[in-house]
């Protein structure tokens, strides 16, 4: 009789000490360092990357992602090591001007990098966000990106450019297109969020 009750307090024991690893599992993957981001559902590798100020393709290496169009719900990336901390919504802007923080200097290249227009948009700071996040998920917003007919940070058919590849014009047309087909980037957004293109 005894050695069933031993038995019994054995297999207590280690059910318990697998329910306390198997909660530890759990609960440590979601305590991520300072330097790393854990993937919430509708995340896109293209806004994390805005968000971090830095590029798809550096997260990507850092975190030996193949496939760019691929990330999970839980999963802890990595973040560059050069990146700043997030980027505040209310200074996001067209031109992705740096946020007003000690790591200035840090976030100038790579606002530098993005911004090769004099040409300004006037728009709020939600169409701002919003037309940012097309460029990043349509060209991770390059200027020169190409897919086949499709050219530029937005995407845009060469008919439409006309021929002007210059920053100044993706953006004016970029501008032009939106504001004829959806009435504002927020509504463009709302609509490459359901059909993923815009």
């Amino acid at each position: 009789m005894q050695t069933n009750i031993f038995k019994t307090k054995s297999k207590s024991i280690k059910l318990g000490l697998a329910g306390v690893a198997a909660a530890a599992a759990l609960i440590i993957p979601t305590v991520a360092s300072a330097d790393s981001y854990t993937v919430k559902s509708g995340d896109t590798l293209s806004e994390i990357a805005v968000t971090y100020n830095t590029t798809v393709e550096k997260l990507a290496s850092v975190n030996s992602i193949a496939n760019v169009d691929f990330i999970t719900v839980g999963q802890i990336l990595e973040l560059d090591p050069e990146a700043t901390a997030p980027v505040a919504t209310e200074t996001a802007t067209v031109e992705a001007a740096p946020a007003a923080t000690d790591n200035s200097a840090a976030a100038a290249p790579a606002a530098q990098a993005e911004t090769t227009t004099s040409y300004t948009s006037n728009l709020g700071t939600s169409d701002a966000q919003a037309k940012e996040i097309i460029a990043q998920r349509e060209s991770s917003g390059s200027y020169t990106a190409q897919n086949g007919q499709y050219y530029g940070r937005y995407q845009l058919t060469m008919s439409y450019l006309n021929g002007d590849l210059s920053a100044e014009n993706q953006e004016r047309v970029a501008d032009s297109y939106v504001a004829g087909r959806y009435g504002s980037w927020s509504a463009a957004l709302a609509f490459w969020n359901a059909n993923g293109w815009y």
